[in-house]
């Protein structure tokens, strides 16, 4: 459909936008072929070190000792959880020789090397048989390896003196904030000279995440979280009811994004400073649908900001920071969801009335940064939300926009009735439990846990008998509610983890397919190799994993059980396309490629999609796109998709084509009737 043309000015360009086929957008550099550009707005100004010669041999002779002691510990059965405590160090010293810019400084080479020497220690023990920091108390570094991308990522731990193992610990998660000159060698080596960028809350074990780099915890930075926690979790005694998050600056804006979106995790959160919204959100009336609807995954942070009702929250910001409008932002947003504040911001705390857990704290003409007074205020808070623990709330209130982020305390939104509209649920438990009172809103399937004594339920006015048991599932059908049998029902339709967009299949394990037949047509096979190879270099640099990567004729049936297949090239070059593009909502042949009721000639275009996988609807198969933020977003606080969940590319354009068409399917996964 013909839109009007926008006056785009760059600072909007930069966030993210695409437009349809009828407005005319300068894209971003992106660089020669082979080129990785720079993250530009979050690096140093000043010239980075070049290493002489010398240097960059002693590096590279240290790293080849490492790697080929693990190799030796490998061959020998040492247990991989092991070895990645050892990898880690081999896989900083890696990274920094392959981006030389990230020799921030002369020192970088020196820090290298104490990094690499770090390893050696530890590879050294392993060789005795001995791993004593698993039993170490303190600070240390360990890591994990991520089932995204087969990566190892590091992490900072602090173990307090008193644990033992007998007993289980409360967990303090730290997201870091951005800083140009921290990548794996600088993340590692501070921690042994400096400790933690947060103070470690007493009693506690600590986690700091390195989130994959600067990228505020989304997409791969935002499974580390839970990936993190998880390898935590399992060389330590944690108590999952208590757990806190915090973070400050980027770290900040990455716990308004995982606190808010996964609001039952936590018994304690402070968000420092930190966006919580983008400056797309104020020209969202103007771009297409599409648009706005990517917008709503996580660009307005602020609205999900309801989510806090069922969770200890401190919202933290100096008076003179930058970031303070977005945190009256937040407020406004709570005062227009019908709350009321009480006390004041620079004293007590701006509390909401109905919920005394979420308090605003504003520390007096402090610029980006964390009062000290204001620090030992917040820590007595998270120690006394730890001491109590997170609690399963009686009147629950919860809102999505997607599926991907569907679940709060003891409900699952499992069923939308529109994507990317607002769902939400308000839930009260009566009577010892035996009864609830529940309202929603674009919602059509429900599961409710914790319901053994259940025997009534009134939803949205409808009053129905349930039997009480483990979970209880509510579907709506027809304008009625009725109980359900717990298993999701059968056919393609939009449900957590497969609901898109394209970019939401590298949230989680995924290969990358190439082709090794003979392409339709070569322009638009050089565009998808184009395409690859970009996604590729920026992947390594901003999320810090290597693509896995098969050629078509490798892939084998257990692949599509284990990964979301990712199929570069067309029906002719790859065969796994072949196998499956005859069950994708769209036409694909050799002269025209029909999609949503449009003719393209298919030498000029390139479909790019995401769509649950015919060879297994459990996962989703991907055609011709990695991430597809901007380049400038990748790094930033809201690296928002351009395409939805399928778009048409025009092929010529190398590295980032314009686009003839895009948008989002329906529930069905359908392209909606326009």
């Amino acid at each position: 459909m013909p839109m009007k043309a926008l006056a785009i000015s760059f600072c909007i360009l930069c966030t993210g936008l695409v437009l349809s086929q009828t407005v005319q957008v300068p894209s971003p550099k992106q660089g020669r072929p082979g080129e990785v550009l720079p993250l530009t707005r979050f690096r140093p100004r000043t010239e980075p070190y070049q290493p002489s010669a010398e240097e960059k041999r002693q590096i590279q002779v240290k790293l080849a000792a490492l790697d080929g002691e693990i190799q030796v510990r490998r061959a020998k059965g040492v247990k991989d959880e092991l070895l990645v405590d050892v990898e880690i160090f081999a896989e900083a010293a890696r990274w920094i020789l392959t981006f030389p810019e990230e020799f921030f400084r002369k020192e970088s080479v020196a820090s290298t090397i104490a990094v690499l020497e770090m390893g050696a220690e530890r590879a050294a023990l392993l060789h005795k048989g001995q791993s004593p920091w698993t039993s170490q108390k303190g600070r240390m570094m360990r890591g994990y390896r991520s089932a995204v991308d087969g990566s190892v990522q590091p992490y900072r731990l602090t173990v307090p003196e008193e644990y033992d193992g007998t007993r289980a610990f409360p967990l303090d998660v730290i997201e870091h904030g951005r800083y140009v000159t921290r990548y794996e060698v600088e993340f590692i080596n501070a921690f042994a000279r400096r400790g933690a960028d947060r103070p470690h809350l007493p009693g506690t074990i600590q986690i700091e995440l390195f989130g994959r780099g600067n990228n505020a915890f989304h997409w791969p930075g935002e499974t580390d979280i839970f990936e993190g926690i998880a390898a935590v979790s399992k060389a330590y005694k944690v108590d999952k009811d208590r757990v806190a998050l915090r973070g400050f600056s980027m770290g900040g804006a990455g716990v308004w994004h995982s606190a808010l979106h996964f609001p039952g995790e936590w018994a304690s959160v402070e968000a420092g400073a930190g966006d919580t919204e983008s400056h797309r959100i104020r020209v969202m009336p103007d771009l297409a649908p599409h648009q706005q609807a990517m917008c709503r995954i996580f660009d307005n942070t602020y609205e999900w900001m309801l989510n806090a009702f069922n969770m200890p929250f401190i919202g933290y910001v100096g008076e003179i920071d930058g970031s303070f409008a977005k945190h009256v932002a937040a407020r406004r947003q709570l005062a227009q969801e019908g709350f009321h504040f009480e006390g004041e911001s620079f004293t007590t705390g701006l509390r909401v009335k109905e919920v005394p857990s979420i308090v605003f704290l504003v520390a007096p003409n402090t610029p980006h940064a964390t009062d000290p007074e204001f620090r030992k205020r917040m820590d007595a808070m998270h120690l006394e939300n730890l001491k109590r623990g997170r609690v399963s709330p009686d009147h629950l209130r919860f809102l999505t926009y997607t599926t991907r982020y569907n679940r709060s305390h003891w409900a699952t939104l499992e069923g939308l009735e529109k994507h990317y509209e607002r769902a939400e649920i308000e839930a009260k438990r009566l009577a010892n439990r035996s009864q609830y009172e529940i309202k929603t809103k674009n919602l059509n399937r429900l599961r409710l846990r914790e319901t053994e004594r259940a025997t009534a339920v009134t939803i949205d006015g409808q009053s129905l008998t349930v039997t009480g048991a483990a979970e209880l599932v509510l579907a709506k059908a027809g304008g009625k509610w009725q109980v359900a049998r717990g298993e999701e029902p059968a056919g393609l339709r939009k449900r957590h983890g497969l609901q898109g967009p394209i970019d939401d299949a590298f949230l989680e394990p995924f290969l990358i397919v190439k082709p090794t037949g003979v392409p339709w047509n070569v322009a638009a096979h050089q565009q998808a190799m184009a395409i690859l190879s970009r996604f590729d270099r920026q992947y390594q640099l901003a999320y810090r994993g290597h693509l896995r990567v098969k050629e078509d004729k490798d892939v084998m049936a257990a692949d599509f059980e284990k990964y979301h297949v990712v199929l570069f090239g067309d029906p002719g070059s790859n065969r796994w396309i072949e196998r499956v593009a005859g069950k994708l909502p769209f036409t694909w042949g050799q002269e025209t490629l029909t999609m949503g009721g449009q003719r393209f000639a298919a030498a000029e275009v390139l479909p790019a999609m995401i769509y649950p996988n015919p060879l297994n609807p459990k996962r989703y198969v991907v055609l011709n796109s990695g991430l597809t933020a901007l380049w400038e977003d990748w790094a930033g606080d809201f690296p928002t998709p351009q395409y939805g969940d399928f778009a048409i590319l025009r092929v010529g354009t190398k590295e980032d084509p314009d686009v003839a068409l895009a948008g989002v399917f329906d529930e069905g996964w359908k392209v909606a009737a326009r």
